[in-house]
């Protein structure tokens, strides 16, 4: 076992499960760097991070920098020590940050670099059809998500499989790597490969609401693994009558659809399915704007079609 001092940098749930690997793994993690808490909800009380959350149950040192320039953080950061830097789902970095401890950061990132470099490499890796995706360590550099490459991991997709799932997978699969990365670096047996880029690298941008909007005139495929690949967020919709309607699973019914595509088809019981252009996407899962999430039937038993 290594004796590094190590900070761990992180904010969302599934960075929680390598920093819980690192402290099982008995990795000496001196202190936690997280987002500052923001408000949230009607209320708007300030909501504190799932890694903050974690991080005080185990009686971690906490920062929160509002910015990872300011003098004062940088400060506080130098004083703890660092031998290693560990970031899962953070923000970018600046060099000051990530080049300060002597070992140098390491990041967990979702996806087989050098595809799916960027913001949301779950979601664009279902959306694409993907029928493989995994989990790659590289240590930072100045480009996000370019460093050399330490370990990869591979893991399937399901074909019916939506990115919360798969995200509860690989967070798992994620930290595992982190600590066998963590293990190979400390025995010197680990060597980085560069990451190779070509004309088929594929990338992960941040989704916006365009990437939700449903257009029924793709294929009933293309249609699903959108559905999936945006659930259980941000989450794909269409328009219903005038109001928004979130799709979080669908099924695809195959044959030439009777109705133009982007129309409708239901029983008012137990079906609702929009024809795209080669088939049918049978709703399962909705939420109309302003009601709670339903299945359909009893979404059809509460609306009048």
């Amino acid at each position: 076992m290594s004796s590094w001092r190590i900070v761990f940098m992180g904010t969302p749930d599934f960075a929680v499960e390598s920093l819980k690997a690192l402290l099982h793994a008995g990795y000496n993690v001196v202190g936690v760097v997280t987002a500052p808490d923001k408000p949230a909800g009607r209320g708007q009380k300030l909501s504190e991070s799932a890694v903050k959350q974690y991080a005080q149950e185990q009686g971690l040192p906490i920062l929160q920098p509002l910015k990872l320039k300011d003098p004062e953080f940088i400060a506080q950061l130098s004083a703890l020590k660092p031998d290693l830097q560990v970031v899962v789902a953070f923000r970018m970095l600046p060099e000051t940050v990530w080049n300060l401890p002597p070992q140098g950061t390491v990041n967990v990132h979702g996806s087989l670099l050098p595809n799916y470099r960027g913001a949301a490499p779950i979601n664009w890796a279902i959306l694409n059809g993907e029928k493989e995706t995994g989990v790659s360590t590289f240590k930072l550099q100045h480009e996000i998500d370019t460093g050399d490459i330490l370990l990869q991991e591979k893991m399937p997709i399901g074909p019916n499989e939506p990115a919360g799932e798969l995200h509860d997978r690989m967070k798992v699969v994620g930290a595992q790597l982190l600590v066998k990365t963590l293990q190979e670096l400390a025995n010197g047996t680990l060597s980085a490969s560069p990451q190779q880029l070509n004309a088929n690298t594929k990338h992960a941008p941040k989704l916006f609401k365009t990437d939700c909007e449903i257009d029924w005139n793709n294929t009933a495929e293309q249609i699903h693994n959108q559905i999936r690949g945006l659930s259980p967020y941000p989450t794909a919709f269409t328009v219903l009558g005038d109001k928004t309607l979130k799709i979080f699973s669908a099924e695809i019914e195959p044959g030439k659809p009777e109705i133009p595509a982007g129309t409708f088809s239901t029983d008012h019981k137990s079906y609702l399915k929009f024809a795209a252009t080669d088939g049918y996407l049978s709703l399962k899962e909705v939420q109309l704007e302003g009601k709670k999430k339903m299945e359909i039937d009893e979404f059809l038993r509460g609306i009048r079609l």
